[in-house]
């Protein structure tokens, strides 16, 4: 009925969150767990052999188990034939958004680690992505980096399918060597995928991106690691090794990159490597602290206090967090800058003591937070009538982010149907002024946002008929002229008629 969403059986769908050259992915509550899914569909069910390689997509991703690996729910096909695959709905956007900015350099490894770790268990498969770029790349509310779109990915031993008919796959952005060249690929391909990512975080740019594809692929043949920053040179042997241009000259496998950037968050280890060791010239307040902590924990072990002093200093360094985690909170720093935020300090706190009350009511305090400047943000965008649009910054959008972290919410759970209503009076409003095509797209918006409404679905099903209705001519009946319509009402006038009788006389 409605062209702007589709129906999925056991699914309620909620709107679309985007639209590719082969499929679409929306937003929708499994009914049967009640929990909110991302729904990705094929566009047609034509093209079989794109229908197969999606469906072992599904197979693929759901065989493999990591934090860092999104998770599939389930692979079914509509009534039209078309397949689709629903998984975990991932609400913290993708690497891409942040597109030009730099990374504090911790930030960026531990992306690149957990991005690294799941990369293990894919190849432990037997399996390659080859399509690891930013986009693919998605954060939990928590932070936590993971790994999506295995619609390319292949087994090791089968990927001369393609690359013996020179056919590239992947990003060229973020192609490898031999992607660039149609040669056949292995792990070290997704290593070499991610080193451009880890360089794009640390610089804030990507240096390989040429002003066409295929200055991008001899930028990938050719181009030597750039010149780094100052302060990003204890990172230049481990990006060396990540994207050499020779595959043997590079990590062997993900385990090997993982030990080594192991290595990087080891402060004792000899520094003249240019790795390891790094400490920025400017002491930060934190490492300050840490310092302190850590002296005030050696003591208490000279002291004799044994296990008891590094339970002491355990302590301490808890009580450390959760109050940089409160100040923070108080400033209104929920989740930016990166590891000075109260979200990031209150689960410093629960590394420690995962049971921690403090912390746990910190994280929900966070939570709230986040909600309340969410529902602002809302009613703002509802004030100026930026109902549906843009996507990622309007009150619909505002309203549905806060119903993922509080399916329950009330507040939000109005503010949607308020969206609707003031789809609804646009479309009357159109429908006055007799435009007819406006007041459909004004019913179509509001079932966007809120499919079951009866009001807007009343007002769908009765469009043509409304139209047909203001566009008909009136009938021969009712043009009565008004120069006879008094001589008529005198007629059906006793009254009227002896007065005029009197005086025309």
């Amino acid at each position: 009925m409605n062209e702007g969403l589709i129906e999925i059986p056991g699914y309620r769908v909620h709107g679309r969150l985007g639209k590719g050259g082969m499929a679409e992915v929306y937003l929708a509550t499994q009914l049967s767990l009640q929990r909110k899914v991302a729904v990705k569909v094929l566009l047609n069910a034509e093209d079989q052999a794109f229908s197969q390689r999606f469906i072992k997509e599904g197979h693929i991703v759901a065989a493999l188990h990591h934090p860092s690996i999104i998770t599939i729910h389930d692979i079914d096909r509509l009534a039209d034939g078309r397949h689709y695959l629903a998984m975990e709905f991932v609400a913290g956007g993708d690497l891409a958004r942040h597109k030009g900015e730099a990374f504090e350099p911790q930030r960026a490894l531990r992306i690149v680690r957990q991005i690294a770790s799941a990369l293990a268990v894919v190849h432990d498969h037997g399996l390659v992505h080859r399509d690891i770029k930013p986009a693919n790349i998605l954060f939990r509310d928590d932070g936590t980096a993971v790994l999506t779109d295995f619609g390319v990915a292949k087994e090791v031993e089968l990927d001369h399918d393609l690359t013996q008919f020179g056919i590239a796959v992947g990003s060229p952005a973020y192609s490898s060597p031999e992607q660039a060249q149609c040669q056949a690929l292995d792990a070290r391909s997704d290593i070499y995928s991610l080193g451009v990512i880890l360089l794009e975080m640390l610089t804030g740019s990507n240096p390989f991106r040429g002003a066409n594809y295929t200055q991008t692929l001899m930028n990938h043949l050719q181009m030597d690691l750039p010149d780094l920053p100052a302060a990003l040179h204890g990172y230049r042997w481990l990006l060396e090794r990540m994207l050499a241009k020779d595959p043997d000259e590079r990590f062997a496998d993900c385990q090997v990159l993982l030990a080594s950037l192991d290595e990087l968050q080891q402060p004792e280890l000899d520094s003249s490597r240019g790795g390891p060791g790094l400490q920025p010239a400017g002491q930060t307040a934190g490492a300050r602290r840490k310092r302190l902590l850590w002296a005030l924990f050696g003591v208490l072990l000279l002291g004799g206090a044994g296990g008891a002093g590094y339970y002491g200093y355990e302590q301490l360094q808890i009580a450390d967090y959760l109050a940089q985690g409160e100040q923070r909170l108080g400033a209104g720093k929920l989740l930016e800058p990166p590891q000075d935020n109260a979200d990031y300090f209150f689960r410093q706190a629960l590394a420690l003591d995962a049971h921690n009350r403090q912390a746990l009511d910190g994280l929900q305090r966070v939570l709230q937070a986040r909600i309340q400047g969410y529902l602002e943000q809302a009613e703002q965008r509802l004030g100026e009538d930026r109902l549906l649009l843009p996507e990622d910054d309007s009150a619909t959008f505002y309203f549905r982010q806060v119903l993922a972290w509080e399916p329950d919410n009330l507040l939000a759970e109005a503010g949607l149907a308020r969206v609707a209503q003031r789809f609804i009076e646009q479309s009357e409003e159109a429908y006055a002024r007799r435009e007819f095509a406006l007041a459909l797209e004004y019913i179509k918006s509001g079932l966007e946002v809120q499919p079951a409404n009866e009001t807007l679905l009343g007002l769908y099903d009765d469009h043509d008929r409304r139209v047909a209705l203001a566009q008909a001519p009136r009938p021969a009946a009712t043009r009565t002229s008004s120069a006879a319509k008094p001589r008529e009402q005198a007629k059906q006038n006793p009254i009227k008629r002896l007065w005029n009788n009197i005086f025309n006389n």
